[in-house]
């Protein structure tokens, strides 16, 4: 009956919009936040408004005297960056889109729009979709291009979103990266002309730069108020990011326009006669809410539709990496088992080394590519290491890098038309490997029989840890031939095709994505992954600003955070710091000192128990790594009941001015009681106000007395109410 309804409502605003186009307002609207578009005398769409929710729909009137076109069009009459851009199938280059209709479908918590536009002289349309969560306050756009020309119509450019705010004055925050150092978080005002944000690495896409970033009228250095713009583009492949700025424009006034989506860089896109393209999805939140508002809101949309099984419990696991790196048998490894059972964690994860036998893969030199168990090693086959892990009661995981391929490999050797390369061009080798064709339909099925052989082989096991460790070079597909021009859009359509086969066949296996760190880490990979591993870095000094930046638009179950060897701070400033996400180890368990071991379990039995508020709770920044030389986050549970609160100090001068913990998200009529974690039995806590207990309005107004007075020291309090 609801799903009846639903298209009455459907058939009904068509037939008015059909009626009487230029009288409606077409509103996307979630509970806080309202997108509107009105259809002019010409026909074209138009955007209204972007901003907060009006109780009136009338008040969304059209005030606007300049171009705020909702998808701007190339070689016609905007004359500014476009969003879309085609060749026809007669050779014009222009293109202008008339509204045609829309349709909306609600059922429960989501909204969704449909609008489709229409060139007045061709066969040509172009769908923009809109889906409206309404409680997560966020709206998921993308456009689908259908060609019904009789020839082919070339893509030139063709953007997921199209955005106008008004004002020339806004300043951007992104978040620049590299490999050791990924997400570092940048403010900045936009300059007037044409800023953008951009990837042409073909895989490992955002190892410069995350595809993700925050506007704003004003500074923020308070996260808690002010009006902000969130963004994050879903793409595996490369991005373009732009941002137009004018200031007494004739045309555009005071404004900036945003164009999210691939970049257009060597992409030419061939649409054939009724075929279309589905551009990647742009995920984007309005609020006033400040900086932290803005990340919750993208947090509860990312847990319940933007990863893969975010209400499952993430298992915590020790890695082999750094206890032995290639180096090691099977029963080195059933020895560490040992460890793994003693430090309290769920799963042991094998990482590289185990495969290949003509070449065997004792170093990053050889063997990438030719997936089978090397006899050397493991002489009892992966079968038998999952058996003797669920012997201990622990889980087993293994890694994989399955698009890439060293020249030192069986595969390289059966299979060079398999592999990107340019011809002419000599080989271009990024740790000794070159990527594999996953335009080709045969690489795909290469791809997915790595998962699925060892699934095959070894069904018990729970855990991969997927991994890509270069970008892409002088990449040439054999099997596209002579027409290259979307290569990088076609090698990332195939990989989203082997991974829709992966989590169709194997739903409940655990996938972390890696690339040599976060260099892959947005939402269009993120919806087939629970996790990700957010940089080779772990030194907890570095790892503090790291995941501070990842938090702005991922929750903290899908940051994997291991206490490893890195760094030379003491092994409680590493739990503290890793506890703040999911937390994993990377260590030689044997080799840890009686005290560090049981300071290591009694954290991670902690981590455990609060596992459902680090993971799931309300994040709250309280103090930035960036304005001081400490930091401090807090996660509050659903009811208000339970807090977990970290703080850290960086580094120490004689002339420091230590903030004041002011909390947040506490119900300020309940009584929270203040507990010091993360202690050996004994030990005196830091924290002054340990087992005090303060009204949630006391801490959120007063706030407690910054404690940690060395550097390199940390902290965590639990807080319960009574």
């Amino acid at each position: 009956m609801k799903h009846n309804v639903n298209l009455y409502l459907s058939i009904i605003l068509l037939l008015c919009l059909g009626l009487n186009s230029y009288a409606q307002k077409i509103i996307i609207s979630t509970g806080h936040s309202a997108l509107v578009y009105h259809v002019n005398k010409q026909k074209q769409l138009e955007q209204t408004y972007f901003g907060e929710k009006l109780q009136d729909s009338a008040a969304y009137r059209n005030a606007n005297t300049y171009e705020l076109p909702a998808l701007a069009t190339g070689g016609a009459t905007y004359l500014q960056e476009p969003a879309l851009e085609v060749s026809h199938a007669d050779g014009n280059m222009s293109l202008q889109l008339e509204f045609v209709s829309t349709t909306v479908k609600t059922e429960d918590n989501l909204t969704e729009t449909v609008i489709r536009l229409k060139d007045p002289a061709y066969n040509f349309f172009v769908n923009l979709h809109y889906k409206a969560y309404q409680k997560e306050n966020i709206i998921e756009t993308w456009n689908v291009i259908d060609n019904q020309e009789k020839g082919d119509v070339i893509l030139h450019r063709y953007a997921s979103a199209f955005l106008n705010f008004p004002g020339a004055t806004n300043y951007l925050t992104r978040f620049n990266g590299d490999w050791g150092m990924e997400a570092q978080m940048e403010e900045f005002l936009l300059p007037n002309g044409l800023y953008s944000i951009q990837s042409k690495l073909g895989v490992k896409t955002v190892e410069n730069g995350l595809s993700s970033f925050m506007l704003s009228k004003q500074k923020l250095d308070d996260e808690n108020q002010g009006e902000v713009f969130g963004g994050s583009l879903a793409w595996s492949g490369n991005f373009n990011l732009q941002f137009e700025t004018f200031k007494n424009n004739s045309r555009m006034g005071d404004a900036l326009k945003v164009i999210c989506g691939i970049n257009a860089y060597a992409s030419d896109y061939r649409l054939k006669n009724k075929e279309n393209l589905t551009t990647p999805h742009f995920i984007f939140t309005y609020t006033k809410g400040g900086q932290g508002q803005m990340s919750r809101n993208f947090h509860h949309w990312a847990i319940k539709y933007g990863i893969w099984k975010g209400e499952q419990r993430r298992q915590t696991l020790l890695n082999n990496w750094e206890a032995t790196y290639f180096k090691f048998n099977q029963d080195t490894l059933v020895n560490l088992f040992d460890g793994a059972k003693k430090l309290g964690v769920d799963l042991f994860l094998l990482d590289d080394g185990w495969f290949a036998n003509k070449y065997p893969r004792d170093n990053d030199k050889a063997g990438l590519g030719d997936w089978e168990v090397n006899k050397r090693k493991l002489s009892n086959g992966i079968g038998y290491l999952v058996k003797e892990a669920q012997n201990k009661q622990i889980n087993f995981g293994i890694w994989i890098e399955p698009e890439m391929v060293n020249p030192k490999s069986e595969l390289y050797e059966k299979h060079p038309d398999w592999v990107l390369k340019a011809p002419n061009r000599p080989e271009d080798l990024q740790r000794t490997q070159l990527v594999l064709d996953v335009t080709n339909p045969k690489v795909q099925n290469f791809v997915f029989g790595v998962i699925d052989n060892l699934m095959k082989e070894a069904p018990g096991i729970t855990y991969m840890k997927w991994d890509c460790n270069r970008t892409m070079s002088n990449p040439y597909s054999v099997f596209m031939g002579k027409n290259q021009e979307s290569m990088f859009v076609k090698y990332t359509q195939g990989l989203y095709h082997v991974l829709d086969l992966v989590r169709a066949k194997y739903p409940d296996l655990e996938l972390m994505l890696c690339a040599s760190g976060g260099a892959r880490v947005e939402y269009g990979a993120m919806k087939y992954f629970n996790e990700f591993w957010a940089s080779d870095n772990t030194s907890p000094f570095d790892r503090i600003k790291i995941q501070w930046g990842y938090s702005y638009f991922f929750p903290a179950l899908t940051i994997c955070n291991h206490v490893t060897e890195w760094g030379k701070q003491s092994i409680k400033y590493k739990l503290d710091v890793a506890m703040s996400g999911k937390m994993g180890f990377d260590v030689q368990v044997k080799k840890m000192s009686v005290k560090d071991l049981e300071l290591s379990k009694i954290s991670l039995e902690n981590y455990k128990r609060l596992q459902p508020v680090i993971n799931y709770g309300d994040l709250y920044r309280l103090v930035s790594p960036y304005l001081t030389n400490s930091a401090s986050l807090m996660y509050v549970d659903s009811t208000m009941n339970k807090a977990v609160l970290f703080a850290y100090n960086l580094t120490v001068s004689e002339a420091q001015n230590y903030p004041i913990l002011i909390l947040k998200g506490l119900d300020p009529k309940k009584k929270y009681k203040i507990k010091e974690i993360n202690l050996l039995p004994g030990t005196k806590p830091k924290c002054a106000d340990d087992a005090q207990v303060y009204t949630g309005e006391s801490l959120m107004n007063t706030g407690l007395k910054w404690y940690l007075n060395r550097s390199e020291t940390s902290s965590v309090l639990e807080l319960e109410a009574i």
